[in-house]
């Protein structure tokens, strides 16, 4: 059925369960599970009134977020392993994480992603976005959102 799944994570417990849910799809197919966090990168901008931080600075914030991301990442290859599902862990450093994850769907030439949902409604998806609603229509591949 599915040879390669996607499955976005930020780490959060609504995520966690869209992990679990790809990790016991990936053993019932036998499929490649490729776990992905999408890290920041620091708003460079003079105009959002703090002080700007320093380069060294900038660097220092970016390689903590990266290193929690690779942690979170971590977590999901080893929670599949004990099912026995190999994992390709990657942290992308991208504002847009609905972009970022549609690339790497299409690098990975993955059949399937599988991502969480917070199901904001109203003013607080306007305001908000939705990445979720931004990867449904304009993936090319199969999208299974959880919540």
């Amino acid at each position: 059925m599915y040879a390669r799944i996607l499955v976005a994570t930020d780490g959060s417990t609504l995520s966690k369960k869209a992990v679990n849910s790809a990790i016991s799809l990936a053993a019932l197919c036998g499929a490649e599970l490729i776990a992905i966090k999408v890290v920041p990168r620091y708003p460079q901008s003079y105009f959002e009134g703090s002080i700007p931080l320093s380069v060294e600075d900038v660097k220092r914030v970016e390689k903590q977020w990266a290193d929690d991301g690779q942690a979170v990442v971590e977590a999901v290859k080893k929670t599949a392993a004990t099912k026995g599902v190999a994992v390709k862990a990657l942290t992308v450093k991208s504002d847009l994480v609905s972009d970022a994850l549609i690339s790497a769907a299409t690098k990975y030439k993955v059949d399937l992603i599988v991502m969480a949902s917070h199901g904001r409604k109203g003013i607080k998806r306007l305001l908000l976005g939705s990445e979720t609603q931004h990867v449904l229509t304009h993936s090319h591949v199969p999208v299974l959102v959880l919540r």
